[in-house]
């Protein structure tokens, strides 16, 4: 497997140099030229507020079509909002498209747990019903099979957060809606990840965290919103602006530094070659994924085979654990804490057994390769400890 390096990469991050960090999909990290670009602008706030609040809406305009023109949206800046991530995308959703007792909302078993808290209150706000499909082997048949007469909304991932599962939403999204059910696809690391064609996914409402694979500081995401459902996004708080997108992205005094400074990750992405940062970091997480699972398959820690696979073009792999590793959200964060601790790598534990690795420029073959050897000493430390609770 061929794996080319881009020479001082590294080097375009701030990140702490005593940390391996394999975690890219949880947070993102700001290369330093987009920080000091967001510094820049925070200065600029600070020196003429009045000046600069008034000169925002444009800005942000401006920044929004370059955002969207990135994700392939022929709407523009009139058919999204900048958010502040992909969460608060789906809330906006959730709270636009109109639920009455009796309404189902599908969703799926590799879901985000903030957007199923958000879906719980929603339901039991409307008076509709929770519908859980497990994906198994195919995700079209399992999501179709689950719509029945009375589904109104399905909620689904466009790289899962858990699993880092690639699903078929455009596809999904058209027979959804030959279906007559609303689309939301939590798009929450496709940005800077995949080449998204929101044109083409035509889904009612997509939203994407620009922070995570897209470079932007923290926080930033788009929501995209088909023409049908513009005139009727209801905002999650009420404030100055009219109408969408001003309605959903104007709030006041917050802090729009980050959706700023977006563009400017777009620009580094793009001089460094969007394809070739793809190639490097789904070949590093593949060589990732295979020399952890073959060292934790070796001790019999692992439940994977050590040919595990993952999905095209997506730079972050899963290692299911040995049972009884990783299973509640208080093991994971354990686990996680003491990988780093003895280890000095930062990963990502799901609270399903699901052991995560992302790869990102600054990553490098030895990274993973020291998380290898070490892990299965930690793995048995923690074992040896869960069977004397």
């Amino acid at each position: 497997m061929e794996i080319t390096a881009i020479p001082g990469a590294r080097e375009m991050f701030s990140l702490d140099p005593e940390v391996i960090q394999l975690n890219h999909g949880s947070y993102g990290a700001v290369p330093v030229e987009v920080q000091e670009r967001q510094s820049e602008l925070r200065a600029e706030m600070e020196r003429a507020p009045d000046r600069f609040f008034a000169r925002l809406p444009a800005r942000l305009a401006v920044a929004r079509e370059r955002v969207a023109a990135f994700l392939n949206s022929s709407g523009n800046s009139s058919g999204a909002a900048f958010v502040a991530n992909a969460t608060e995308g789906v809330a906006v959703a959730l709270e636009s498209v109109p639920l009455a007792a009796g309404d189902e909302i599908l969703y799926t078993d590799h879901g985000y747990a903030a957007v199923e808290r958000a879906l719980r209150r929603r339901a039991g706000e409307s008076g509709a019903r929770l519908v859980r499909v497990a994906l198994g082997d195919d995700p079209v048949a399992a999501v179709l099979g689950g719509v029945t007469a009375r589904t109104r909304l399905a909620v689904l991932d466009h790289v899962s957060s858990a699993g880092a599962r690639l699903l078929p939403v455009a596809r999904l999204a058209g027979e959804l809606a030959a279906r007559d059910v609303v689309s939301v696809v939590d798009g929450a690391h496709a940005p800077g990840m995949l080449p998204v064609d929101l044109d083409a996914v035509n889904a009612d409402f997509w939203v994407g965290n620009l922070h995570k694979w897209a470079f932007a500081p923290r926080p930033a995401a788009l929501l995209h919103v088909a023409p049908h459902w513009r005139g009727r996004v209801r905002p999650l708080v009420v404030s100055y602006g009219d109408g969408f997108p001003d309605a959903v992205e104007f709030q006041g005094t917050r802090d729009y530094t980050a959706l700023l400074a977006a563009p400017y990750g777009l620009d580094l992405l793009e001089r460094l070659g969007l394809d070739r940062v793809r190639a490097h970091n789904t070949a590093l997480a593949a060589y990732g994924q295979r020399v952890v699972a073959e060292s934790l398959h070796e001790a019999g820690l692992c439940a994977d085979a050590p040919q595990a696979t993952g999905h095209p073009g997506v730079p972050m792999r899963v290692v299911r654990l040995a049972s009884g590793l990783g299973t509640t959200k208080a093991e994971a964060d354990a686990l996680c804490a003491e990988i780093l601790d003895r280890l000095g790598c930062q990963i990502k534990v799901e609270p399903v057994g699901l052991l995560r690795l992302s790869a990102q420029i600054y990553n490098t073959r030895e990274d993973y390769d020291r998380l290898a050897a070490g892990l299965p000493d930690v793995l048995r430390t923690r074992r040896a400890l869960l069977r004397t609770i």
